[in-house]
């Protein structure tokens, strides 16, 4: 995968990121920077987030105290009975002051976070949205959460009834866990169970939608780039494996690429994506090439880079891998004949690859008097421009065809650069 212009692990990360402890978030970056290969996991994923957004009502105020968590969570991490339960632990705390209020700050912090946890939110859970797989994770952590007697203790808290003795059995309750590594247990499915619910936030919030795993040509439905404040919503279905996009500058052909990428990577994990609808096939790679620069370490310039990347996404595609690659201003690192020809020579040698989908934007618009292009093997998109005089207005809107506005040659003379620039006589 080449998704870096994509800011998947930063910026898209920050619209799923509703974590409350740092084990959650970690996994959470772990899902959404990591590939699934098979479309059984994709759906099951969907199933799972689809399953915590039906129970949306109890979750969107979903939090606890995050001191109290890492104090419990370290407390359980680092228990040993050695340090917490000696022979004639009762006795010990009944003559030690200090003992007593230690051991009962952490006894206390830990039933009253996980009386939390519990009863706001596990208990009040309807699994049945669920798959059965994940049905299991939940009734871990109910069950654990049960073996706490949570209900009894918190009720002697609140009655300023817990003695000595209820320390001393919540501790062994915690020493059987530790040996039957019971804990570990629960944190690793607890911090599933967050970052599900992270995830699902975030869909609920933004209004994302699931896309449909299909093994048809990619169909996006009002599609956006969620980063932007207010974004233009865009709907296309791909006539061929191959297009062309043209556009003037500044009409967001860049802005569009991203967006479908964000779409089609959010969708080949499970996560919902900033559309309406969609159908999409699982790719197994995806490379944007957006925003290329020379490669000065490798030391290769910004042509052999463009040509190094094509190379490896054809080599891809012609292993039977399906692939998604996005390519902008294709060849803008030779000059103006070299680029026809190479990228006349590209775009026909693409259609080889009719498993994969290859979105390539130009502004060579010589490449519209291709016959691929004028029979349709080749699709054509471009983002339009109005024109109120000699001043552009950008609607970022996509549309089939293809666009001659020269939009270069207009702003220069906006400008007034050629009456500057011509010779006095």
């Amino acid at each position: 995968m080449n998704i870096s212009d994509l800011k998947i692990t930063t910026d898209i990360l920050s619209l799923f990121n509703f974590t409350q402890n740092d084990d959650a978030k970690a996994l959470l970056l772990t899902m959404i920077s990591t590939p699934l290969h098979h479309q059984k996991d994709v759906i099951e994923r969907q199933q799972i987030l689809k399953g915590f957004l039906a129970n949306i009502q109890i979750l969107e105020e979903y939090s606890y105290s995050r001191i109290d968590y890492r104090e419990a969570y370290t407390f359980l991490e680092t228990y040993s009975d050695d340090a917490f339960l000696p022979r004639g632990l009762a006795l010990k705390l009944a003559v030690s002051r200090k003992k007593h209020y230690i051991y009962r700050s952490k006894t206390v912090q830990l039933i009253l976070l996980y009386h939390r946890l519990h009863t706001r939110y596990i208990k009040q859970i309807a699994t049945t949205a669920f798959p059965e797989s994940y049905k299991e994770d939940l009734r871990f952590i109910d069950s654990y959460f049960n073996s706490f007697r949570l209900e009894y203790y918190e009720n002697l808290i609140r009655t300023n009834r817990f003695r000595i003795k209820h320390m001393v059995q919540v501790i062994k309750v915690i020493s059987a866990k530790k040996q039957r590594l019971e804990i570990t247990e629960f944190q690793r499915i607890f911090s599933l169970f967050e970052a599900h619910v992270s995830i699902s936030l975030g869909i609920h919030k933004h209004k994302f939608c699931f896309p449909e795993i299909t093994t048809g040509l990619l169909s996006l439905k009002d599609f956006y780039h969620p980063m932007l404040s207010r974004p233009v919503t865009n709907s296309f279905k791909t006539p061929s494996n191959v297009i062309l996009l043209t556009g003037p500058n500044m009409s967001g052909k860049s802005t569009l690429l991203k967006a479908i990428g964000i779409c089609v990577y959010l969708g080949n994990i499970g996560f919902g994506i900033p559309a309406a609808a969609a159908k999409m096939p699982l790719y197994h790679d995806i490379s944007m090439f957006i925003n290329l620069n020379d490669d000065l370490q490798s030391g290769y310039s910004h042509f052999m880079t463009e040509v190094i990347n094509l190379k490896e996404t054809v080599l891809k595609a012609s292993k039977n891998e399906r692939c998604l690659a996005a390519f902008d201003e294709l060849f803008r690192g030779t000059n103006i004949d070299d680029a026809l020809e190479i990228s006349r020579t590209t775009l026909k040698g693409l259609l080889n690859f009719p498993e994969s989908l290859f979105f390539v934007s130009s502004h060579l618009h010589q490449l519209t008097e291709m016959d691929e292009v004028k029979t349709g093997e080749i699709g054509t998109f471009y983002l339009d421009c109005d024109l109120q005089g000699i001043t552009p207005t950008f609607t970022y809107r996509l549309k089939e065809g293809y666009s001659d506005i020269q939009i270069g040659r207009i702003l220069f003379e906006k400008e007034g650069l050629t009456s500057l620039l011509r010779r006095k006589k």
